[in-house]
């Protein structure tokens, strides 16, 4: 059974959504938060598999209420996924930096929740829409164009040639068959290759090697056209 606590301020939409999961058999809503506040409070609590999180909510935001969660060792097995209104939402990018797993916006198909909530819950990442591809490729231009300069990190020192080209494909938001594909691997090879990297580090899900991929300037928006 996954777990799942909604976060967002609007009473309404929270009915919507819940009225959505509850009807599956694998999916249950365990609390519902009206603020960022609520929502770090019931993760503690409730220790849910995934946290539907609003970016724009009083009290605490969304965006400091993911960074405390993914930040808390107890809730390394909890994963948040913020929701917004637009698909271009200045805060997205900040939230995939401080450890969500994804994004949806709110006026979602009910599929398309339901099939963000098991990705997440299995330990996977929504980064496969080429909209997630387009934003965080247009934050990362728009760093570049600030003067920020790609931080290479120390910790990439740590990968083999073959990880780094892994590292590489994943943050262009290819999913683990397409690398196969290109790389001539079989799909359980890739899936260990992204594994391995994920551990040496030190990230929680492929949507932190997305940000890091770009950040690092191992790829740059346009890199796999």
């Amino acid at each position: 059974m996954i777990r799942v606590v909604l976060a967002d301020d609007q009473t309404l939409v929270r009915a919507g959504f819940r009225s959505i999961l509850s009807d599956e058999d694998d999916i249950e809503v365990v609390g519902e938060a009206g603020d960022g506040e609520q929502a770090v409070a019931l993760a503690r609590e409730l220790l849910p598999d995934v946290v539907l999180m609003d970016i724009r909510m009083p009290a605490l935001d969304g965006l400091e209420a993911t960074r405390r969660i993914t930040a808390d060792e107890r809730l390394e097995g909890v994963r948040v996924v913020v929701l917004t209104t637009f698909d271009a939402d200045d805060h997205v990018y900040g939230a995939l930096r401080a450890g969500a797993s994804g994004f949806l916006v709110k006026d979602t198909e009910p599929m398309e929740l339901l099939h963000a909530v098991r990705v997440v819950a299995r330990g996977d990442a929504l980064i496969a829409p080429a909209v997630t591809r387009r934003l965080i490729a247009e934050f990362a231009e728009r760093a570049g164009g600030a003067g920020r300069q790609p931080d290479p990190s120390p910790r990439l020192n740590a990968l083999t040639e073959r990880e780094r080209e892994v590292l590489g494909l994943v943050g262009a938001g290819l999913s683990n068959d397409e690398i196969a594909g290109r790389l001539v691997l079989s799909p359980a090879t890739a899936k260990t290759h992204v594994s391995r990297i994920m551990t040496k580090l030190a990230v929680r899900d492929r949507a932190q090697l997305v940000v890091l991929a770009y950040e690092s300037g191992m790829i740059t928006p346009g890199w796999l056209a």
